[in-house]
This record gives structure tokens, sequence and C-alpha cells, in this order.
């Protein structure tokens, strides 16, 4: 059910209320209001929890929140100074959380700021000090952005192309505003937004912080994340960035550049696998020295979680050409892959990327079986599942990989099952509802006694009485 709303007036009418009826201090008052709509069952998410301040010494003037305070004083702002503060102000306000970002937004901050936007475009420092607090504005909230705001970010990226710090801001407001907005990112990549990304990427390589920025904007364009649009045009984008803007050549020459820096490798990885949706693109990232940099990677960046778990689930990605699949496989993959699961056996998400990698390796490839059980991808995959027993993730491309060892290769059947395969696999059907197909189709590959449910007996009968 539905969580209840209520305004941000409301509950500060409460504070108040706390304060002068229960003479209750600023803080006992925020504390009770908070725990009175909770116990309500009042959604406070976008509620900014904090007692209300006058913004000057007159206490005649009216309490408010102090993000309003400074979008109030940009609405009377008057000289470039007071203007550049107030701006500082409010972009520090907005990036304290949501709940400021959707106060400042009901009460019509995005006009006010694109306006000094549009004011500064001709000023480095000036547009760098607006959009700085337009992206604070619009991150959670990319409904606000409209035409005139995105012709202002594909003119910024144009005409600031050299400059690296407005490039940054102006592409971390991009990225805010096509998440979970099918719309803006359509209108953006028809205002040829795709081209200025991967020229930034290119341009501005040395920076590791504008390369990770351009990695994340080009990978929020292959997204299908808004629920308000039946069919997007994440695969449409996908085969633009590679196709006419040399994508993958592109990240995979920024990884060259950022070896040492796994923040940035892990969005890289993250990024190509989001490419990786055509047959003869997991190709051509082999081709490009991607495979080859992503094994070395693995060999090398052990320690690093979340570096494992993107590279794991970019060989995933790419491993969907059977020729890929045989290049992981003769460059050593598997025994990465099953090195990388061990070191990081406590680590849900590293396993599941690790058993999904390793089953697609398996699909229909009984040579690359033969590694997989020799190299002990089956045994850490047992563990895996024993391990992680709440992760229904793990516990299906668990199922699938064992699934994909022995239903070609009938002899790997006893080896896996002498690992304890069998009670672990019907542990995971009980455990977890998602399982039921690819948790029975292994025990049934394994050999194991398994009923399946009858759908439909094909007998025929009369569809009247």
């Amino acid at each position: 059910m539905a969580k209840r709303r209520i305004t941000q007036e409301t509950f500060d009418a409460a504070v108040r209320e706390n304060m002068e009826e229960f003479e209750m201090d600023p803080e006992e008052a925020l504390m009770e209001a908070v725990g009175q709509f909770e116990s309500q069952g009042v959604d406070l998410s976008c509620i900014v929890k904090a007692v209300p301040t006058v913004s000057s010494e007159d206490k005649q003037e009216e309490k408010t929140h102090k993000v309003l305070q400074a979008l109030d004083s940009l609405r009377t702002g008057e000289d470039t100074a007071s203007v550049t503060a107030d701006l500082k102000h409010f972009t520090e306000q907005c990036s304290l959380g949501f709940a400021q970002r959707y106060l400042a937004a009901q009460k019509d901050a995005y006009p006010v700021i694109l306006s000094y936007c549009k004011k500064s475009v001709e000023d480095q420092e000036a547009i760098l000090t607006a959009l700085s607090a337009l992206a604070a504005l619009t991150d959670g909230q990319p409904d606000l952005l409209d035409a005139e705001g995105q012709r202002l970010l594909l003119d910024v990226l144009k005409k600031y192309q050299a400059d690296s710090s407005v490039t940054l801001v102006a592409i971390r407001t991009v990225r805010h505003c096509c998440l979970k907005h099918e719309q803006n990112r359509q209108d953006l990549v028809k205002g040829n937004i795709l081209p200025l990304l991967t020229d930034a990427a290119t341009r501005h390589g040395g920076r590791a912080v504008l390369v990770k920025e351009a990695c994340a904007a080009l990978r929020v364009m292959t997204f299908d994340d808004d629920v308000r649009v039946t069919f997007g045009h994440a695969h449409e984008h996908a085969k633009m960035i590679v196709l006419e803007h040399k994508g993958l050549k592109v990240l995979i020459e920024a990884a060259k550049a950022h070896l040492g820096d796994t923040s940035v490798l892990s969005e890289l990885c993250n990024t190509l696998s989001r490419l990786a949706v055509r047959n003869e693109f997991c190709q051509d990232i082999c081709d490009l020295g991607g495979l080859k940099l992503m094994m070395t990677l693995l060999a090398d960046s052990y320690e690093s979680q979340e570096l494992v778990r993107q590279v794991l689930s970019a060989i995933r990605a790419v491993a969907g050409n059977d020729d890929v699949k045989d290049a992981v496989v003769n460059a050593g993959g598997v025994q990465f892959i099953v090195i990388a699961m061990n070191r990081h056996m406590s680590n849900s998400a590293v396993c599941e990327q690790g058993c999904a990698c390793l089953s697609v390796l398996a699909l229909r490839k009984p040579d690359n079986c033969k590694v997989i059980m020799e190299n002990g991808g089956a045994l850490a995959a047992v563990q895996a599942m024993k391990t992680h027993t709440d992760s229904v993730n793990v516990q299906k491309w668990a199922c699938m990989l064992i699934r994909n060892l022995v239903s070609r290769t009938q002899n790997y059947s006893q080896p896996i099952l002498e690992m304890g395969a069998e009670a672990l696999i019907a542990k995971a059907l009980q455990t977890h509802q998602d399982c039921a197909d690819v948790g029975k189709a292994a025990l049934r590959d394994l050999g194991c006694q398994v009923e399946f449910r009858e759908l439909w007996t094909g007998k025929h009968g009369s569809l009247t009485n």
C-alpha cells in the first residue's frame, strides 16, 4: 500500500506547534514531529527535516528553510558577487539531500536557475557556478528539464568543449536529466549529444573524473528505466554510440590511460558491458584489445571487489559471442574468474557475476566445460550457493552453470553431486520461487528425481458445457 504524503508546510506547522504549544526545544520538537508522522505511515522522504530559521538578524522576517532563503536571494539578486555567493549556497543546500532539492523545485527554482545559466553562457566562471546549481537541482528530478534547458546544455557543451570544468558539470547535468527519463534521452540524442560525450572522453582523457562522468552519461543513454514508457530506444542508442561515434574504441583507449585508477576502470567496464548488444560488437571489443585489458585487470586487481565485479560483468556481456567465449577460455579467463570468486567469496555480487560468467562460457561448449571443471569452477559455484543462500541471483546463476556443465557432458554429474549440489539446489527451490525453472532443469540434467508441474495435458475437451 502506498504511503501517505504531506506538504512541507504541514510538517513545519507540526514542528512549530511542538515548540509553541508544548514548549519543546527545536531539536526535540523536530524529532517529535518526525516520530509522529512516521507512526502514522507518512512518507517523509521528500520532507526537509530541519527547523526553519530566519535569514538575517531581523526577527520579524518569516522563518523558512535555508535552501528557500538562498532561492529568495537569487530572485532579488542584483550584483554579480552576491548572485555568485547565493548560487553556491543554493548548490550546497541542494547537495544535502533529495528533500532540499524537491522543496526547491516545488517553489519554482528551475526557471530561476535556468535564467541565470542563460545569462551566464558567455562567462566561464559564471556559467560554471550556475550550471553547478542546475546539476544539483536536477539530481533525482529529471522531469524539471524542458526544451529550453536541453538547448542550453547542448549549446554549453559545444561552446566549452575545450574547458574540462564546464564540460564536467554540463555532462553531470545531462546524466541527472536522462536517468529514468526516456524523453530527455531521445531529445538530447536527436540534438547530437552522443558525439559531444565521446569527444569529451577523448579530448579530456587524462582527467579521471571527467572520463568517469562521460562514461556514466553514455551508459545512461542505453538504459530502459523509465516506467512511463512502454518501449524505449536503449538498443538504438547503444548501436549509435558504437557504429556512429566509435564508442568502443573511445572507452578502451580511455581505460588504457587509467590503468591505476580502479574507479575509472569500473565505470569503463560497466559502460562496455552496456554496449555489447550485438554479436559483432562483442567481437569488436575483443579485437580492439578490450578482452586482453579485462584479463589484465582480473590478474592485477584482485583486491578491488567493485572492479572485479564490473570486469566479470563485462566478460559476461562480451562472451555472448561464441568465438569470444573461446578467446576468454584460451586467455586463461576461467582460472582468473575462479580465483576472483574464491578471493571474494563473501561478496554476493562478485559470486553472482562469477557464476554468470562461467555459465555463459559453458553454454553449448563442452571443451569449455572441461576447463571449468578442471579449474574448480563447479566447486566455486557450489561454495557460493552455500555462502549466499539468501541471494536469489547467486542461486539462479549457480544452478544455470551446473545445468550447462552437465547438459552435454553427463560424466560431470557424479563429481558435482558429490560436492553436495543436489541438496543445495533443492534448498534454493524451497527458498526462492524464481529458481524454480532453472533449479529443476539442473536437477533433471544431473539425473536427480524431480517433479515437473504439468500445465496442460493436451487432451481434447469441449469449450462449452
